[in-house]
């Protein structure tokens, strides 16, 4: 799998361009959060098409270039069921001052997680893992060893729970069904900071000595 992070708005979040390989000419994008002309110069520098735009969460910082990459490029919207009316008015689920403003998208699909997807030569499964937000989930690229994990786990670190919607047992109990159904190489790619792995993550990571 050939994987592109682009870091991008005040609050440093990664949004990734995946593709099967690096001559692979379709590609996925995951939580384009802003600066949607890095994004758009990304994908035309990678001479791909982009046949979706995967959700993990609609926090501001993972959604705010939805809308400019949508129009751009064609690519349908895939969304948290829970969470689509979020997309779909962004601006009056901002909780601070100085971000934006965003344009609001209406997704073309939802998701809930179960589901199984084939884009861009890519099979993806869809988790639900809520406990960041209520509608969380994370996409999974088995074929490749790589989760797309938002906001539910980092480096040393897991997703913040005291947003509107958040719950710490929640959030925990997503991260157990991860670990469980994956094996430790498997890469995670995390909505902030850097890369890591799920066997690095349950060895060192502090919140979660319950696993070691």
């Amino acid at each position: 799998m050939d994987v592109a992070m682009f870091t991008v708005g005040p609050v440093q979040e990664n949004c990734y361009l995946l593709r099967t390989g690096s001559d692979a000419p379709t590609a996925v994008i995951v939580d384009p959060g802003e600066e949607p002309e890095k994004l758009l110069d990304g994908i035309q520098t990678m001479g791909v098409t982009l046949e979706a735009i995967l959700l993990t969460h609609t926090h501001f910082d993972h959604v705010g270039a939805v809308a400019p990459i949508a129009k751009a490029t064609g690519a349908p919207v895939y969304c948290p069921e829970l969470e689509r009316h979020v997309l779909a008015d962004i601006m009056a689920f901002v909780p601070y001052a100085g971000f934006g403003p965003f344009q609001s998208w209406d997704a073309e699909h939802t998701v809930k997680g179960g589901e199984h997807l084939s884009l861009a030569g890519l099979e993806i499964d869809v988790h639900f893992t809520p406990g960041h937000s209520p509608g969380h989930v994370t996409y999974a690229f088995p074929d490749h060893g790589v989760l797309a994990s938002g906001d539910v786990l980092f480096e040393s670190s897991v997703g913040r729970t005291d947003l509107p919607g958040g719950d710490h047992g929640v959030l925990m109990a997503s991260i157990g069904m991860l670990l469980d159904a994956y094996p430790p190489g498997t890469t995670v790619l995390p909505g902030h900071m850097g890369t890591t792995t799920l066997g690095r993550e349950r060895a060192t990571n502090p919140f979660l000595q319950s696993y070691a």
